[in-house]
């Protein structure tokens, strides 16, 4: 007796949901498909940079000393005998400002280079090959929430300020000034935290480094004694970082020098050298 020959089993055809409908028989994904842009990668930094506990720290800290130091200011002004006649009301919030803008340069720099402290730059250059789409979205994420902290907090001091010493107003350009200038200022001075700590990819180094740019010419010009370095002296007080940043509040710690939006565009042209650098640097060095 012979016995019957066994039919081959049927072969398992393809679920026609599990994106089999491609004649060559190749797997095609029902999911869409589509090229990532610069808005996924601001979506990406965005959700980085409020996840992290360096952004709640050094925001929330720079908004206590601008508040803090703001209102003490006021207070004691207030309750002194000092006449503020010839000296404007928001200029007061200079003091707090300068500090608040450490925790702006540090968190600029942690932006960046924390990464390469841990690694994770080749996890996110993975997820994101092109290096100038990173550098641009890290820079629009952190320009902008550093931008509408600062601006909204020294509104608040400011008119907090107006309200303690008196209801004493300024005029609109010193509002804007001291409120929206100010904001674009210390944004840009931490860009460019975020351009230097792309360059040398190191969080303490960066940060060693932008202190110094911010504090290290008036610290030199106060001992230059020497007549030969009259000029120097002179530039040095002019365009460091804390008399540039006075001048925003029409409080400039001198005569002469840049003056009302100067500051601004002055800090702007640097942002952009330093920025174009780590653009290059990114693009050409290995992580």
């Amino acid at each position: 007796m012979t016995t019957p020959a066994t039919p081959p089993p049927p072969q398992a055809q393809p679920h026609p949901q599990q994106g089999w409908g491609n004649p060559s028989g190749t797997y095609a994904s029902p999911i869409p498909v589509r090229t990532p842009g610069l808005g996924d990668a601001i979506a990406s930094e965005w959700t980085k940079i409020r996840s992290v506990r360096s952004t709640m720290w050094t925001l929330g800290v720079m908004i206590v000393l601008l508040v803090g130091i703001g209102l003490l200011t006021a207070f004691a002004v207030s309750v002194s005998d000092a006449e503020m006649e010839g000296t404007p009301v928001l200029s007061l919030g200079f003091f707090g400002v300068l500090l608040g803008s450490i925790c702006v340069i540090t968190l600029g720099v942690l932006t960046i280079a924390s990464e390469y402290g841990t690694g994770m730059i080749r996890t996110t250059l993975t997820a994101c090959p092109s290096r100038a789409r990173l550098l641009t979205a890290k820079s629009v994420v952190f320009f902008l929430l550093a931008f509408t902290i600062t601006t909204v907090t020294t509104g608040i001091v400011g008119l907090l300020q107006t309200a303690m010493l008196g209801g004493v107003t300024a005029d609109a350009g010193s509002w804007t000034r001291a409120t929206l200038g100010v904001g674009l200022y210390v944004a840009t001075l931490g860009l460019l935290a975020l351009a230097v700590g792309a360059l040398i990819r190191h969080s303490a180094g960066a940060i060693t480094v932008m202190i110094g740019v911010v504090l290290l010419p008036l610290v030199l010009a106060m001992f230059m004694f020497a007549d030969s370095l009259a000029s120097v002296q002179q530039a040095l007080f002019e365009y460091s970082v804390p008399s540039q940043l006075g001048a925003m509040y029409d409080a400039s710690v001198t005569t002469s020098g840049p003056s009302g939006w100067q500051p601004l565009w002055i800090i702007i042209g640097v942002t952009a050298v330093v920025m174009a650098g780590a653009y290059a640097s990114l693009d050409r060095r290995d992580v």
